[in-house]
């Protein structure tokens, strides 16, 4: 390897020590570090708090990131294939919550969801009571959608301009529909980006915490619960090992994305 090469790891390689590999290496023994030892991860099923913690979290985060990679992609490859009046500015609004906090994000779902939201008062004046979503599973699943949403309508935008119009133009000659190439053509082609993107939109519905926080009424997901363990009950130990189990759920999708879209992307 050059000497330039070498210089140019050299500060991605002090950020990977600093945030990654000295937390980890403190993180480990804080989790081992009662009398149970290693036998304090077999918590995570015995434990009915925690394993519901687990279970839902991965479920929501499947869900989240299932309809992200759908609406999301759609979305990307018809801004991406159509031009229009406005164009810019709606790809602006869409990609607008990626520069909000989570807070901002679970106060935007309460102002929607909330006991005096939108959809409450509209429920409420048609005669059906007030709709109320925001402060449960179902408020923290649009939360997530919502910043999820525009990290795969970027990276679709930007694997579509990659695809090469031969193939669809020869699909269309050979007498395909629209739905046949989108089936057989375009989503083969987009599959490494819809994979990698739905990777990272899983990664972040599993640890976000700012949106579980400000909508913690009746929410038990795995980054509060190791909020709750760590603050609340200085339960030290449990905290690590909640911390690093849901590193290694998400450590493990990520390496599976990147196997399957190399091989989708072969």
């Amino acid at each position: 390897m050059k000497r330039t090469h070498i210089l140019f790891l050299i500060p991605a390689l002090a950020v990977l020590t600093a945030f990654f590999v000295l937390p980890v290496l403190r993180l480990l023994p804080a989790s081992v570090s009662t009398e149970e030892g290693i036998l304090l991860y077999g918590q995570i099923l015995t434990n009915p708090r925690y394993a519901t913690s687990m279970v839902s979290t991965v479920l929501l985060s499947v869900a989240v990131t299932f309809a992200s990679v759908v609406l999301g992609g759609l979305t990307g490859l018809f801004l991406e294939r159509h031009r229009f009046p406005g164009r810019n500015a709606v790809v602006a609004l869409i990609t607008l919550p990626l520069s909000f906090p989570g807070v901002v994000v679970g106060f935007m779902i309460i102002m929607l969801g909330g006991r005096n939201g939108i959809a409450s008062m509209i429920s409420s004046s048609l005669g059906a009571g007030k709709l109320v979503f925001a402060y449960g599973m179902a408020g923290l699943f649009f939360g997530y959608l919502y910043f999820s949403i525009p990290r795969v309508v970027t990276t679709v935008m930007a694997a579509t301009r990659k695809i090469e119009p031969m193939y669809e133009e020869a699909a269309r000659t050979l007498g395909a529909s629209s739905w046949r190439i989108l089936k057989d053509v375009t989503v083969p082609a987009l599959m490494p980006a819809l994979l990698s993107t739905g990777a990272i939109c899983f990664a972040t519905s599993m640890g976000a915490f700012g949106t579980a926080f400000t909508l913690a009424t009746d929410i038990n997901v795995l980054p509060i619960t190791i909020y709750t363990e760590f603050t609340l009950s200085a339960n030290i130990a449990s905290a690590a090992m909640l911390s690093v189990v849901l590193g290694l759920i998400t450590w493990a999708m990520l390496v599976l994305a990147r196997l399957a879209g190399g091989r989708s992307d072969r």
